[in-house]
């Protein structure tokens, strides 16, 4: 997607189920998240990530999408994931 970052801040807003997925997502927490634009105001954009902190929703991430999202996990070479959280972050001044 042009002028896509590949690092973005975004809001948990909800979470996935998904009994039949790709056999490398198995055992992984899908989240929908806000992404926030350049003045920190949510979008209405949501996207798909892969929750690697633990994160809840109505939380504040840090998203890492591409390649970078697929390096987190220890074999990326089969893993279905383009956009991954990677932080919780506690706060952020406008």
């Amino acid at each position: 997607m042009k002028g896509t970052r590949s690092m973005q801040v975004g809001k948990v807003v909800g979470s996935i189920v998904s009994t039949q997925k790709h056999e490398s997502l198995k055992g992984m927490k899908l989240m929908m998240v806000d992404i926030l634009d350049g003045e920190q105001e949510l979008t209405g954009r949501i996207e798909i990530a892969v929750d690697t902190v633990c994160a809840g929703e109505g939380e504040y991430v840090l998203l890492t999408r591409g390649s970078s999202a697929r390096h987190i996990f220890e074999d990326d070479k089969g893993t279905a994931v383009d956009c991954a959280i990677v932080g919780i972050i506690d706060s952020f001044e406008k």
